[in-house]
């Protein structure tokens, strides 16, 4: 989900108001760094490290594994009960394919991603340890974020949208934030090597912005089999997931209504 966070930042920064910024410590997930001393003087130095934020701008800071990290919202709720979220997911099936399309681009030599999402192929028992499957039961992380945040401020992002309607989507964004929409359809244009939109004027530059050659990967084929067990597996924990956000249509996955898993 890296991509589309990166996206959906470097979209905002268009505008005069707004200020990004990455950082790459990932000072609210990782367990015993930084500002994770939350009522020791931990929310304090975690306010430290975000860029100074002048009146009228909103300082955003972006790290996909925040959504999945239990230890996030405690923290994050310890520097400011305010804070607006904003969570961008996808088709888990999907998610978890393209998870897997980066692992191997790195490790080459790593088990098939049929082997990996079963702990028993012939009883179909998925492995919800192997995080490429466990990050995708969304309502699981989304209950421990609501005992500290109230729905209100977490706004979700459909990924597949905001590569089909990026202006769309941003237009969500930008309600969500209470600003003025500026972001439109003259901003983007589709790349169609990549598979996904570009920024015509990136901040600071005269050139257009795309995703990094690291994004847009190609799939491998992966059995259908494998791939409509998996949709079997997330379908009730998607609806449990669409009942407590009130958004039927976050997620692009066709389903049937059927018993909801206790998290």
């Amino acid at each position: 989900m890296g991509c589309f966070y990166s996206l959906c930042l470097r979209s905002l920064s268009l505008r005069p108001l707004s200020r990004g910024k990455v950082v790459k410590g990932k000072q609210f997930s990782l367990p015993d760094q930084q500002c994770t001393a939350v009522g020791a003087g931990g929310a304090d130095l975690c306010e430290d490290l975000m860029p100074k934020t002048l009146e009228g701008q909103i300082t955003m800071e972006k790290t996909p594994s925040y959504f999945v990290t239990r230890e996030a919202p405690a923290r994050i709720s310890a520097m400011s009960r305010d804070t607006k979220l904003i969570v961008v997911v996808r088709d888990p099936v999907t998610r978890a394919i393209s998870d897997y399309t980066q692992t191997l681009s790195k490790k080459p030599d790593i088990p098939s991603f049929e082997s990996l999402t079963f702990k028993n192929r012939t009883t179909g028992l998925i492995d919800t340890s192997w995080s490429a499957i466990q990050i995708g039961i969304y309502a699981k992380h989304l209950d421990n974020w609501l005992q500290y945040f109230p729905m209100d401020q977490i706004l979700f992002v459909s990924g597949e949208r905001l590569i089909s309607d990026p202006a769309g989507e941003l237009g969500r964004v930008q309600d969500f934030l209470g600003l003025k929409r500026i972001i439109t359809d003259k901003h983007f244009y589709f790349n169609q090597t990549k598979g996904f939109p570009c920024l015509k004027k990136a901040e600071g530059s005269s050139k257009p912005h795309c995703l990094g050659k690291t994004k847009g990967r190609t799939h491998p084929n992966i059995d259908p089999e494998v791939v409509q067990r998996l949709r079997d597996f997330y379908r009730p924990f998607n609806m449990k997931f669409y009942q407590m956000t009130g958004q039927m249509n976050v997620l692009c996955e066709h389903f049937a209504l059927r018993s909801v898993p206790e998290l």
